[in-house]
């Protein structure tokens, strides 16, 4: 593993070499400096903050300040990972100034590397204006959840043949206007196998199979921390959830019966000093 910093430059490299890029999610300081100093490529701040950290029931209510806090934070956590912003529910929608105005705030304002869309030839000439402004992009296609409530539900996306034309030429959209990579979201495994063998930029699949360029994982997700129900295609690399709550349940226990804390845990002084004070 390299020390020196991802960029887009690395994604087309790895992309021609055939390298796989990996992707987590990180919404805080210490998080990003873990998932950084694992030699993770690339740290998406994903709008996901509004399910995993603000306790939204979706992505809608996250704002664009949500986001550059949070955006903020991890920043200041990495030293190699390209940082990869999220931007939110109607913040890329209303105009191309104003989505260049809140793409700018994640780069100059947040310390970001890239910014990251859903949506494909709808979005295109977005797309193109922030590449032509400097700003790398990462499309996002297939289960977009900021559209959650128009398509009815969390559901794989391309099944069929319109749609995955549909896929298929969004893909192309993005790739023409100058996004450097895409998400494939709940997309079909031969599908997103076509689309990544069709297409001259790197795709980064969660729920799309083992044929992407890359891969990409909710940090929360993939490492237990909820102890409830997660998506078929997340593979839990451990049980953080079990491991916190005996900490947390042992910590009450010791505290409750006087166990904790210890001699060990406390700090004395002077007997002099403290028979001056009876």
């Amino acid at each position: 593993m390299s020390n020196e910093r991802v960029t887009t430059a690395t994604f087309r490299k790895y992309h021609a070499e055939g390298k796989k890029i990996t992707m987590l999610t990180a919404y805080d300081y210490p998080t990003a400096r873990l998932v950084d100093a694992a030699g993770i490529d690339a740290i998406l701040v994903g709008d996901s903050l509004g399910n995993v950290v603000l306790g939204y029931g979706s992505t809608i209510p996250v704002t664009m300040d949500d986001m550059v806090h949070h955006v903020k934070a991890v920043t200041r956590g990495v030293q190699r990972a390209m940082v990869v912003a999220d931007l939110p529910f109607l913040s890329y929608h209303l105009s191309k100034e104003e989505s260049l105005r809140n793409a700018g705030r994640f780069m100059q304002e947040a310390g970001a590397q890239a910014v990251k869309l859903e949506g494909g030839r709808e979005v295109a000439e977005t797309v193109k204006a922030l590449t032509d402004a400097g700003i790398p992009v990462v499309g996002h296609l297939g289960l977009t959840p900021q559209s959650i409530n128009q398509m009815g539900g969390y559901k794989v996306q391309g099944k069929d043949e319109a749609a995955a034309r549909k896929l298929i030429e969004d893909t192309k959209a993005l790739e023409n206007a100058g996004a450097f990579a895409v998400v494939l979201e709940c997309v079909p495994t031969p599908l997103a196998a076509k689309i990544t063998e069709d297409i001259g930029i790197p795709t980064i699949g969660i729920g799309a199979g083992p044929h992407c360029s890359g891969q990409v994982l909710v940090y929360h997700d993939m490492l237990g921390f909820s102890g409830q129900f997660s998506p078929k295609f997340v593979k839990c690399y451990a049980n953080l959830h079990e491991a916190i709550m005996q900490g947390l349940q042992s910590y009450r226990e010791e505290v409750e019966n006087g166990a904790f804390p210890g001699p060990e845990h406390g700090f004395g002084m002077d007997e002099e000093v403290l028979k001056k004070l009876y």
